[in-house]
């Protein structure tokens, strides 16, 4: 048994999202099947497609030919020349990805990029991003972003915040609901019976003692504490510049941070072309590259499509695990 085929989504039509959709398509083969939800007219010139009526029929689509679910846009797309005429085709094509998983009609989703101030701009978008937009979809459940490669997973507890409101943002709740959302995404979606998660303290050297600063102690320490006595394999605070050597990664499965650049700094280094945007929380599989729509170089041929094969075998691995789980 194997899960339903994933729907990818266009993403922004002027971005490298249908680009890199046949790219991904030539490399990944029958191995991974998908269908592309989105407008033909979008996809680079020469594109083999095919039409179908529903991810279920993509795996009758030979390997060298894009199965499309087709999604009629107001307008033409242009690489580069983000189009606000566009913006409400983009969030109808999220929704209705969402719809299709959710009715077991796709194994799961694998977003493109998209760009928030043309949806904002075209259609009063009101979410901060993809992922907020998503959980509200979903019912508005709890959700946390990871970065994951081969080489490393990475969790930030708070995300796109100036770091100056971090230490106020990063409360005992916060951090407790975003660890426990990383252990339970870890057993469900990777299979990890008995995950190892560790938390990097917020101050150097975790604070050092309250020398650096006092949340470490007063905030982290306790939660992890309590988690740890629940029998969780959770460790930490650890200080963050000593988590991300080769010895230290062996430690654990996944690294809870503190703050977004404190997550992002170590997999963006360790491996900038393969990491993938994972969403922990949601009743369905949701992937993303981890990259933005780069309207500088669409359609010039020179995007790299590694995240965005990366996440569709991610998408396909996890939706495989959730299934062998019941």
């Amino acid at each position: 048994m194997t899960p339903q085929p994933l729907v990818m989504t266009c993403g922004d039509p002027a971005g490298i999202g249908p680009e890199l959709a046949t790219r991904a398509r030539a490399i990944l083969g029958a191995g991974v099947p998908f269908v592309w939800l989105g407008d033909p007219r979008h996809l680079p010139q020469g594109t083999d497609w095919v039409e179908v009526a529903g991810p279920a029929a993509a795996r009758a689509v030979p390997p060298d030919r894009l199965a499309v679910l087709p999604h009629r846009f107001t307008a033409p797309a242009t690489p580069g020349a983000p189009e606000p005429a566009n913006a409400s085709g983009v969030i109808e094509v999220i929704a209705r990805a969402v719809a299709l998983v959710q009715s077991g009609a796709a194994g799961g989703i694998v977003t493109a990029p998209l760009n928030k101030k043309v949806l904002k701009d075209g259609a009063g978008f009101a979410f901060p991003g993809h992922t907020e937009y998503l959980a509200h979809l979903a019912g508005d459940v709890p959700v946390v972003m990871m970065l994951a490669s081969p080489l490393l997973r990475v969790v930030p507890a708070t995300i796109h915040i100036p770091l100056s409101q971090v230490p106020a943002a990063l409360t005992p709740a916060l951090l407790e609901q975003v660890i426990r959302l990383t252990h339970a995404g870890l057993i469900r979606d990777f299979g990890l019976a008995a995950p190892r998660i560790a938390v990097a303290g917020l101050n150097p050297h975790a604070g050092e003692g309250g020398a650096m600063g006092h949340e470490d102690a007063a905030v982290i320490a306790p939660v992890v504490a309590r988690l740890a006595a629940e029998g969780m394999a959770v460790t930490g605070p650890l200080p963050a510049d000593t988590m991300f050597h080769p010895r230290a990664r062996a430690r654990y499965d996944a690294a809870v941070c503190a703050y977004h650049d404190q997550a992002l700094i170590p997999i963006k280094t360790l491996d900038f072309d393969g990491g993938v945007n994972v969403t922990l929380g949601l009743p369905f599989v949701r992937t993303s590259p981890d990259h933005g729509t780069a309207f500088d170089i669409a359609g010039k041929g020179v995007a790299l499509p590694d995240s965005l094969v990366a996440a569709a075998r991610m998408a396909w691995e996890m939706a495989t695990a959730r299934m062998r789980a019941g």
